[in-house]
């Protein structure tokens, strides 16, 4: 196994656990923060899924050079959050986190099927050689193209563990 079909087999599992913790949840308990008042930074299913989506799409394209799934894809217009589109989700307030409601779950379900796919086609494209390469030189030590994949990776399967604890939360099994 190649470093590329580890990182592809790793996000494979944060998008199995996604699909697991979204299974038969109806759509307001997705858009539910279980724990408002006690936990207030337990976020929702709906968040959860769009920030691990965004995550991984907008840190795939612009390490590629190219524009996000969320812009090319429609998923902007299906989602239509009361948000900046330069949101830096990672700093949302939990009242922020909780403007990310959707109408349907498969509004979840397609971006995360389109930021999984098109991670996976991007990292197929790569070569062993590319991944030792400098992308971010903001940093000491400098990020490599593997460093910035496994963090990619991390977050996803962070957050995915977090949907099925956020599940459990809402009283559903699983």
């Amino acid at each position: 196994m190649n470093l590329s079909d580890l990182l592809i087999d790793s996000l494979s599992r944060s998008r199995q656990r996604f699909d697991r913790a979204l299974s038969g949840v109806a759509v307001e308990q997705a858009n539910t923060q279980p724990t408002p008042k006690t936990a207030p930074r337990v976020d929702s299913l709906s968040w959860l899924a769009w920030h691990t989506a965004r995550e991984i799409d907008f840190q795939i394209a612009l390490i590629a050079g190219v524009q996000p799934v969320w812009l090319t894809a429609g998923h902007k217009e299906r989602f239509a959050l009361d948000l900046p589109d330069d949101t830096e989700d990672w700093h949302h307030t939990p009242e922020l986190a909780a403007k990310v409601v959707v109408s349907d779950i498969s509004v979840l379900t397609s971006y995360l099927d389109d930021a999984y796919a098109w991670a996976n086609d991007y990292l197929r494209g790569l070569k062993e050689g590319d991944f030792a390469k400098v992308i971010d030189d903001s940093w000491d030590p400098p990020v490599t193209l593997a460093a910035r994949l496994v963090s990619i990776v991390d977050d996803a399967a962070q957050h995915s563990g977090q949907a099925v604890y956020t599940r459990r939360l809402l009283g559903l099994p699983g």
